[in-house]
């Protein structure tokens, strides 16, 4: 079969590997209709995380079933599905707890309490690298699916692909953002990142009833497109974070908002001086977004931290998070938890989900479709891929 393939940082090529199979009774073998590109795989071609062998990417996909183990119980073939990114068994102590991103299970090379280090990983991932799971993902003509009595789930007939292919991460992600917030009806959020994930988090925020909700970027096109597909109010971050901090503060009374959500993670627009403290400290990437959030969030707020992070960071504002008495909540999206009620969502047009596609290409173009967007090129938000054309 054809599929994208990581062969190092910036090298993401369009390659033929050998058809997935069957490894477990609970597995399924899934043909892909639709996938799509997400920030977290940048995060792999740009090297942040290292891949040292070729990989099948991605993690959003959806498709129809193809074949079944003979312990799948709830799927047949020719379902059409679609998968959550987290791989998870369904019947460990973290899936009972809601939280498939620590499944003890999917990851048993890489598995550990002790987190947020090279070798000891929470649960697995669809194509994220050997530390989560070394499992292929679907940026593919077809791609196994282990666990398939508890991960996928059957879309309605009258749905396109591209209705519910956002099922997969980032709505569900956006929307994990805004539940740690505890978004109950008439507070204020602010955003950092209007990319795919930040424009879905504001959706999710005018779902749960939020008054204000404010998407900062720094990128007046990527603004300009949270603006068409939300009602949000957008600042523009141009230099100084304190700058957008103010701006922050003078619309929400001087207090800052009740909730900051971090959609951009370790791996934000930097200046050379902050890639020189990131190589002093021996740091990858940068925590200005997450630092800026909590000045922006008011007292006694919530910070939502949506964006990777994956390592240690020098002179993290402790103080600051004990004196404002800030909760802050963050890590992979429960898309199993969530992904049923956001189904329904989308089924009762209560959200629209693929007004952020700004590219459609096929899978052959693979190559192209990450240079733009992670150059943020051609008015790149969100690309989907058809592996078939």
């Amino acid at each position: 079969m054809k599929a994208a393939v990581i062969h190092g940082p910036g090298s993401v090529k369009y390659d033929t590997v050998d058809d997935p199979i069957l490894k477990a009774p609970d597995d399924i073998i899934l043909k892909v209709t639709s996938t799509a590109i997400c920030g977290s795989d940048l995060h792999i071609y740009s090297g942040g995380f290292p891949q040292p062998r070729p990989m099948v990417l991605g993690h959003e996909f959806m498709g129809i079933v193809e074949e079944v183990g003979r312990n799948v119980s709830n799927l047949k073939v020719g379902d059409r599905v679609v998968v959550p990114f987290p791989i998870a068994c369904g019947s460990c102590f973290f899936c009972n707890s809601e939280l498939p991103g620590h499944c003890e299970h999917s990851n048993p090379e890489n598995y550990g309490p002790e987190g947020g280090v090279a070798t000891e990983k929470g649960g697995a991932l669809f194509g994220y690298t050997d530390l989560y799971g070394g499992y292929d993902g679907g940026q593919a003509e077809y791609v196994r699916v282990p666990y398939a009595n508890f991960g996928p789930r059957v879309v309605p007939d009258n749905l396109t692909d591209e209705q519910v292919l956002f099922l997969t991460d980032i709505f569900p992600t956006g929307y994990s953002g805004v539940d740690w917030g505890q978004i109950k009806g008439g507070e204020s959020v602010a955003i950092f990142g209007a990319g795919p994930v930040g424009i879905m988090a504001a959706k999710s925020a005018f779902l749960r009833g939020a008054e204000r909700v404010i998407v900062i970027d720094t990128l007046p096109y990527r603004l300009s497109k949270a603006q068409e597909t939300t009602r949000c109010e957008t600042i523009l971050w141009e230099d100084d974070a304190k700058d957008v901090v103010a701006q922050i503060r003078e619309l929400t009374n001087g207090r800052g908002t009740d909730v900051c959500i971090d959609a951009v993670g370790f791996e934000p627009d930097r200046s050379l001086v902050d890639r020189a403290k990131a190589v002093i400290n021996f740091e990858k990437g940068s925590v200005k977004v997450l630092e800026a959030c909590m000045s922006a969030v008011r007292r006694g707020g919530i910070v939502s931290v949506l964006g990777v992070y994956p390592a240690l960071y020098d002179n993290f504002p402790i103080g600051q998070f004990f004196d404002k008495g800030i909760t802050i909540r963050g890590g992979q999206a429960p898309v199993q938890k969530h992904i049923d009620k956001l189904l329904q969502y989308v089924t009762e047009g209560k959200v629209v989900l693929d007004d952020i596609i700004t590219h459609r290409l096929p899978l052959s173009e693979i190559s192209h479709a990450y240079d733009i967007f992670k150059k943020r090129t051609d008015g790149c938000v969100k690309v989907v891929l058809d592996p078939w054309k």
